[in-house]
């Protein structure tokens, strides 16, 4: 699992199809939980708090008949240092080579916030399908008439796909669509390709749930998590990974008093990264200090953010 995903492809049908969709809109509105319901696999991390996406995390299904390679980017935001600054270029970058592009909102956000982004898929080309998630969260008979209206309004060119994707309420619909509107082409990537990313990728992801899940305020964003070894055998994994953080006050609060946080984070890690891979998985955690890492260009290049 450890090596690169090859895109190279055998023969396929002459009438295959394979497209890119890729996934945009604010913070908090549900991308990745639909990312992983359409994929029908756990590849995004999911937490009730903003800004859980920090990478471009493709995630690929594949039919005889077609290939859709999804695409969750970061929830599009003003940056305020240079991590920020990259993940918006994650977002921004989605616009530009998507053959269908998923604008995903939710019943309470309003039309106009990050209006820039907003004026830029507007103006898209290709197909556009607008998402209004969470639509369980409505009370009153006529708000979804509403909402739909108003964002007809703002983007016109669009379809409308009101959705629960906690619930798969007409993500079955919204996937159909998607499959009708893939161009004709031969797969992007091997057809037993899951995602793009390295496994090791997975485990840095699992982790920072549980850093985002475990503590509060800035702690869990001023960490980033590096795996340093990733030794696979056939029956188990050993894992050595490292938790970076900005302050030697972060590093006291991360591993807390006689270890006892650090030990719940690896726990809960080590439960998930057993699932993911389905065998037996010895994790070790460090924490260690990288002054101000989120405005330095170096690191954030060792962390994978920059080119």
């Amino acid at each position: 699992m450890e090596e690169e995903i090859k895109d190279t492809v055998g023969g396929v049908a002459e009438n295959h199809k394979a497209g890119f969709v890729n996934i945009v809109g604010n913070p908090n509105v549900g991308k990745s939980t639909l990312m992983n319901d359409l994929v029908g696999e756990r590849l995004s991390i999911i937490t009730s708090k903003a800004q859980t996406t920090r990478h471009r995390i493709m995630g690929i299904v594949n039919t005889d008949d077609y290939q859709i390679v999804y695409s969750d980017t970061p929830g599009v935001l003003k940056p305020k240092y240079k991590l920020q600054e990259s993940m918006l270029e994650f977002s921004e970058g989605a616009l530009t080579d998507a053959d269908i592009l998923l604008y995903v909102t939710d019943v309470v956000e309003d039309p106009e916030k990050n209006k820039d982004f907003l004026d830029r898929v507007a103006k898209e080309t290709v197909p556009v399908l607008l998402v209004i998630n969470k639509i369980d969260l409505l009370k009153g008979d006529g708000e979804l008439e509403k909402l739909v209206e108003r964002w007809h309004q703002r983007l016109p060119n669009a379809e409308i796909f009101p959705t629960s994707a906690t619930e798969h309420f007409n993500v079955d619909n919204l996937k159909r669509r998607i499959e009708e509107l893939l161009p004709v082409s031969p797969p992007f990537f091997g057809k037993d390709a899951l995602t793009d990313k390295p496994a090791r990728f997975f485990v840095t992801e699992i982790i920072r749930e549980k850093l985002l899940l475990n503590y509060d305020k800035e702690i869990p964003y001023s960490t980033e998590v590096l795996v340093e070894k990733f030794d696979e055998k056939e029956t188990a994994i050993h894992i050595m990974s490292v938790i970076y953080v900005e302050r030697d006050s972060q590093k006291g609060i991360i591993i807390g008093k006689g270890g006892d946080k650090i030990k719940k984070v690896g726990i809960e890690a080590r439960h998930d990264i057993e699932k993911f891979f389905g065998k037996k998985v010895f994790l070790e955690l460090f924490v260690k200090v990288e002054k101000d890492w989120r405005n330095r260009e170096n690191k954030l290049r060792a962390f994978g953010y920059m080119e």
